[in-house]
């Protein structure tokens, strides 16, 4: 009885063995290569699968998706012979099982050295000044040299970042120095450019407003002196106006009558007026004949019409 049990569990442990090895199950974005007798029979894709028991095994499994390995930092030497630090990260993707298995034998260890020393030549051809502001085409430079060395692996290699740079201590101190007197001459270039612009525009303002004052005052001038044309044109207007009515009045019945009546009382009026305006006063000889201060007065303004005593 014991004995046929022993049968019975060596017969299962048996099947269990057998049908692992002939059923397989491959996951998504994965590939397995399988060998029959120690050579290549084929890669197996994602879905289940049945191998010939202890003839086909799977010798290799390969994920298909983008996978970021890490690049160690390593000392590389600029152009000017400065020694950086520099380390980075690497994405690359499986596309042909085959040869990632048959290819190379650690591809991952392979891609790896290949990408320091490649990441060496390439901060070798720049100066430590320029490191910062190439980095992006020292990874596509990167790129394309690893790309064309993985393709006979069945590997793509589809970026390269560079995580750091660091230089030495002493170098970053130099930078930070050169940096802050950049930042100081960019500080006092803006600063004298702001006080020249004001100086300027302080100078077009007080031209502006010199220009303008003199306008103001050639049009006030100009404003004053036609204002006064108008009125001396006024004055003439009304003067001439009433040398025609007093003309006209003359010539009527009764006018120059008036008129002799009306020189009489100017003359008797500012002569008073000139006995009022100070002490002294020189009076004509003929004071008394005033009718022949009248009479002259009125030959100055016009002579006697004719027919009139």
């Amino acid at each position: 009885m014991s004995g046929a049990l022993l049968v019975m569990l060596v017969l299962a442990a048996l099947v269990v063995v057998v049908i692992a090895r002939t059923a397989v199950v491959v996951p998504q974005q994965w590939a397995f290569v399988v060998e029959r007798l120690g050579k290549y029979r084929g890669t197996l894709s994602a879905g289940f699968h049945i191998l010939v028991p202890f003839i086909d095994v799977v010798r290799y499994r390969h994920s298909l998706k983008e996978t970021a390995i890490d690049i160690p930092e390593q000392i590389c030497i600029t152009r000017d012979n400065v020694q950086v630090h520099v380390d980075g990260v690497l994405y690359l993707q499986v596309l042909n099982a085959e040869l990632a298995s048959y290819g190379v034998s650690d591809y991952l260890f392979a891609i790896t050295q290949l990408a320091q020393t490649a990441l060496r030549s390439e901060m070798g051809k720049i100066d430590l000044d320029r490191t910062f502001e190439e980095r992006a085409n020292i990874n596509v430079a990167l790129v394309n040299e690893l790309d064309k060395a993985t393709e006979p692996w069945g590997i793509k290699v589809l970026r390269y970042e560079i995580k750091n740079i660091t230089p030495p201590a002493d170098v970053l101190a130099a930078m930070e120095k050169q940096m802050r007197a950049e930042r100081e001459k960019r500080a006092t270039i803006l600063t004298s450019e702001g006080s020249r612009d004001a100086a300027i525009n302080l100078a077009e303002g007080d031209k502006q407003q010199v220009i303008k004052a003199s306008e103001a005052k050639r049009q006030q001038q100009v404003n004053e002196a036609e204002g006064a044309a108008s009125a001396i044109l006024a004055i003439a207007n009304a003067t001439a106006e009433g040398l025609r009515t007093v003309a006209d009045a003359i010539q009527k019945p009764g006018g120059y009558e008036a008129m002799q009546l009306r020189v009489a009382e100017q003359y008797i009026s500012r002569f008073g007026e000139l006995a009022k305006a100070g002490n002294t006063l020189v009076l004509p000889v003929n004071l008394t004949d005033v009718g022949s201060m009248i009479a002259l007065a009125m030959n100055v303004i016009r002579r006697q019409p004719e027919g009139r005593p």
